[in-house]
């Protein structure tokens, strides 16, 4: 099996879910997630913020905001709805999922005009959406929340257990939240803790999100360090993520915040999508690759071809 590091577009277009996960693994600590969001304009215009996000390093992209029953990315080619996934893996050569959100009760302003992450019937986790989406061509859901929308641990546990028993080993399922998502009684280290991931674990999360440290308050490199460890002691891998709009920092922060993720043991690191708006600022991406895998994997990752 190829680390996620020498795997080429036609390698990610062959791969199982089982050969995916272990590809992360086998790469040590060396895999990049980008989140971009295509329901607004691109950052260059007609180019995806998804391809632009795999030109600077991406190994893996996350779809936030992505609605099933409506499927779109904006700066994507004229292509059928039903055929968006499958064109963008195309055009970028990656592994593609997407957020579902676990909404018991939405807390924040469903008026678009108000609040840009306003929920829609096609981003909520049903079963109904798990089932397009995996009829689209995702390669993984992640099930969590987005700012003030109200997503809590217990809802993602037992969707997880539903989504396990539905599609088995059809899909990568992860599982977590970046920040509270609208619950005050989750934050800080309650966002998630041993027993969460114990649950998730047991749920059928392949892949356990976890802040990174030095973004959410009151989360360091000491406590992720012990949650990575106890995950890989069940057999998942974790993903560290920025979700604080730190993806739009300074390069010394972003480097500073990609080394702690890595002394934290962590397989994935996922950097967010508001950087301006719909990605990380492109020169971050490319920072924090460098700083956790070197200047050779990261131009090799940027200059391979998608017809390779």
């Amino acid at each position: 099996m190829k680390r996620i590091l020498d795997c080429r577009s036609s390698d990610f277009a062959a791969m199982s879910r089982d050969e995916l996960l272990a590809a992360i693994a086998g790469s040590e600590g060396r895999t990049i997630a980008c989140e971009t969001i295509g329901a607004i304009m691109p950052m260059l215009g007609d180019i995806t913020n998804a391809e632009f996000a795999a030109a600077m390093g991406a190994d893996i992209l996350l779809l936030n905001m992505f609605d099933v029953q409506k499927p779109h990315i904006q700066g994507l080619p004229k292509t059928e709805p039903d055929l968006v996934i499958r064109k963008l893996k195309e055009l970028t050569g990656r592994p593609i999922g997407i957020n579902l959100e676990p909404v018991e009760q939405v807390l924040s302003s469903e008026d678009p005009d108000e609040n840009m992450w306003a929920m829609t019937s096609g981003r909520k986790a049903t079963m109904e959406n798990a089932e397009k989406a995996v009829a689209l061509g995702v390669d993984f859901i992640l099930l969590t929340g987005n700012p003030g929308i109200g997503v809590t641990n217990e809802a993602i546990e037992q969707t997880l257990k539903r989504y396990k028993q539905a599609f088995g080993d059809k899909i990568i399922l992860a599982a977590g939240k970046m920040h509270a998502s609208g619950i005050l009684t989750e934050g800080a280290e309650k966002i998630i803790t041993k027993e969460d991931i114990s649950a998730f674990a047991d749920a059928g999360a392949d892949i356990i999100l976890l802040p990174a440290p030095g973004t959410v308050p009151g989360i360091t490199m000491e406590y992720v360090k012990e949650l990575v460890n106890h995950a890989h002691s069940l057999g998942c891998l974790t993903i560290t993520a920025i979700g604080t709009s730190q993806e739009g920092a300074d390069i010394a922060t972003i480097r500073q915040i990609a080394l702690m993720c890595k002394m934290t043991g962590t397989d994935i690191h996922h950097l967010g999508d508001a950087g301006y708006g719909g990605m990380a600022l492109p020169e971050n991406i490319q920072a924090y690759s460098i700083a956790v895998r070197g200047i050779r994997h990261t131009y090799r990752r940027m200059a391979g071809s998608v017809n390779r």
